[in-house]
């Protein structure tokens, strides 16, 4: 009796989200409670698996050559191996950014730019030289080009309010696609709402994916600045951004790029892609979170007005007005996330050491071979465009499973076999409309990953539509 009641207590009564008040992009049957397995040793067992020799076996990918660099991959759960498929949302962080971090505040820690001592010239030293390997990174022509801020969110929200609100009015037309992430979203219809500019959305192909005709017909003399990612993090797909931008200037149109999902992933120039401003995150990029940047020609940075008022951004204060610094100070308000910044600067020495052309071509067989495993597994539903030679795609498949609400499959996956996959609107409601649901389930990669790590996603997705299936 009382081995049974300690049974009992033990298990883990799992009651599918479905149950549990959230929308289902499509209709469900059935329902009811399942009981799994309890977890064991969910985070006891990091610690205890070692970290393997890069001797140990052969390295036949990219991944295997680089995930030794990565610890926190190397940990078990249930016996489960992790499988970190939610790069999309953050990546993981190399050993080498993380002592770079440790380093600053063990040996180094000090407000940088106006101590003279020794400590503060070294953390200012190292600051400002992640702000030359951004640049660099990113084929800036000057450093001062880079804004360090505290994420991409807030690097839009810079160009929002300090460009935005000069320079639109009551009828301009603020352009963007329906793909956007709310982060590129939100931002312009504050604006709108105070400007009276107007919003105008560009809607999808029926490849799903935004379509640039369309994009092209919405400008006008009145459009004043187009918005758009880079690469999206629902469908994958990349914009054409020189196109955009070169269409755009030819109305006077100012262009806003969202690189978060391409920055990390693949060589970006930003000279070459011409856009007005750039915006990315460090945390996307195997840098520390707290952190982002953002790119802006520098003639229109020193037009701009400050975004925050503050110590550091200022030339001269007196009692009723201030001068400013010039750009970049001028938007660096008060004391900066200087370990983060440092940590940043790490990510990009890593990155730089293979190459981010090489991560890319590999991303792209990764990315692919996700795909074509994916489209494999019945009733699975991938949004956005079929890899091709001419087309890119991202490495990454945002989907659902015909009757199953795609938290349910991350949850499964994740308690049962250890992989680690997102669900929800990503940040893309109004795509998720677009596409006729309220969820998606997303499998992101990164170069880390490898083709072993999507069979076992694979496998384990198939036992979790299983097993969900067989409850409803």
């Amino acid at each position: 009796m009382a081995t049974a009641a300690a049974a009992g207590v033990a298990s883990l009564r799992y009651f599918p989200s479905s149950l549990r008040n959230r929308g289902y992009p499509g209709p469900i049957r059935g329902g009811g409670v399942v009981t799994l397995s309890p977890r064991q040793g969910r985070y006891a067992s990091a610690a205890a698996v070692a970290v393997p020799s890069r001797e140990a076996e052969p390295a036949s990918s990219l991944g295997d050559i680089t995930r030794v660099d990565f610890p926190i991959l190397d940990q078990e759960f249930d016996g489960n191996k992790l499988v970190y498929f939610d790069n999309g949302a953050t990546s993981q962080k190399p050993s080498h950014v993380m002592k770079a971090l440790d380093d600053y505040y063990r040996f180094y820690n000090s407000n940088v730019h106006r101590g003279i001592h020794a400590l503060s010239a070294k953390a200012t030293g190292a600051y400002e030289a992640a702000r030359i390997k951004v640049a660099n990174f990113v084929n800036a022509a000057d450093s001062k080009e880079i804004i360090f801020t505290r994420n991409a969110t807030e690097a839009i929200n810079l160009v929002a309010y300090s460009w935005g609100l000069s320079n639109l009015k009551q009828g301009d037309e603020i352009v963007l696609t329906v793909a956007e992430h709310h982060s590129a979203i939100v931002p312009w219809q504050f604006v709108s709402q105070k400007t009276g500019a107007v919003l105008k959305y560009v809607g999808l192909t029926k490849e799903e994916v935004p379509d640039i005709e369309q994009l092209k017909g919405l400008l006008s003399n009145k459009t004043k600045i187009v918005v758009v990612h880079h690469v999206s993090n629902v469908l994958g797909s990349m914009l054409p951004i020189e196109e955009i931008v070169a269409c755009s200037n030819r109305v006077g149109a100012k262009v806003l790029v969202d690189a978060c999902q391409s920055v990390p992933h693949m060589p970006v120039d930003v000279q070459k892609l011409g856009a007005d401003f750039l915006v990315a995150s460090s945390h996307k990029m195997c840098g520390p979170t707290g952190v982002g940047f953002l790119h802006g020609k520098f003639e229109i940075l020193s037009s701009m007005e400050p975004f925050l008022g503050g110590g550091e951004m200022i030339a001269d204060v007196f009692q009723d007005k201030s001068t400013y610094a010039e750009p970049p100070s001028r938007f660096e308000a008060g004391t900066p996330a200087i370990g983060e910044a440092i940590g940043l600067g790490a990510a990009i020495d890593y990155l730089s050491n293979f190459g981010m052309q090489r991560i890319h071509e590999y991303e792209k067989e990764l990315g692919a071979y996700l795909y074509e495993s994916l489209l494999s597994v019945p009733k699975v539903r991938i949004y956005g465009p079929a890899p091709s030679e001419s087309d890119h795609r991202a490495p990454l498949c945002s989907f659902n499973v015909e009757n199953i609400h795609p938290t349910d499959i991350a949850e499964i996956l994740d308690l049962q076999h250890g992989v680690a996959i997102r669900s929800g609107h990503h940040c893309a409601q109004i795509l998720h409309r677009t596409l006729g649901i309220t969820a998606s389930a997303r499998a992101s990669l990164h170069f880390y990953n490898t083709k072993e790590e999507v069979d076992v996603f694979i496998h384990g997705l198939k036992d979790t539509i299983d097993f969900l299936t067989s409850q409803h």
